[in-house]
């Protein structure tokens, strides 16, 4: 099954950590994949995107152009990347920074949440909202199972942020919880 997804947000919000735990995770489940970063001009509060393209079968290009989902931490990706995707795709919002009446569509799956708030009620932490919005695209996809990006932590993480393991799943899970209402 075809899947992918923008991620994107200011540099320092965890985009490009949240991309390659996906990609490790569609690996895990011997899936083909592409995992394309895009960096601004500076590294934190700059701009972040990445692009990630799941398929069984081969993947002929990893740039998506009318991405079928996004996962959005910031107004200024909300203004740019919503009006390329597909109809009835999905959007992970933070409602955090972004009011949902921004959303010019209402072809699409927008999926509101207060993904610091979820964050810091789970895990006592709202750096982690980056992963707890990779759980509700996840859940609202199923491109890969919320099992498999918890598995591929240990492969995407640098290993000086091990010990940040169990926080980080329980901010996957809380990320699905909240995707399924």
């Amino acid at each position: 099954m075809y899947n992918d997804v923008i991620m994107a947000g200011f540099g320092g919000q965890g985009i490009m950590v949240i991309g390659n735990l996906l990609a490790y995770a569609a690996i895990i489940e011997d899936k083909n994949v592409t995992f394309l970063p895009s960096y601004g001009v500076e590294m934190r509060g700059g701009t972040a995107n990445c692009s990630v393209v799941i398929d069984e079968r081969d993947i002929g290009s990893p740039i998506v152009g009318r991405p079928m989902s996004l996962i959005v931490m910031n107004r200024p990706s909300l203004i740019k990347f919503e009006p390329r995707m597909k109809a009835g795709g999905v959007i992970i919002l933070n409602q955090t920074l972004i009011p949902p009446e921004v959303s010019e569509r209402d072809d699409i799956d927008l999926v509101p949440l207060d993904l610091n708030a979820i964050a810091e009620a789970s895990t006592g932490n709202v750096r982690l909202a980056n992963m707890v919005a990779l759980g509700a695209y996840v859940e609202k996809s199923g491109v890969v199972a919320v099992d498999s990006v918890s598995a591929a932590l240990k492969d995407a993480l640098n290993p000086k942020y091990h010990k940040m393991i169990p926080a980080n799943q329980k901010a996957i899970e809380a990320g699905a919880a909240a995707a399924r209402g």
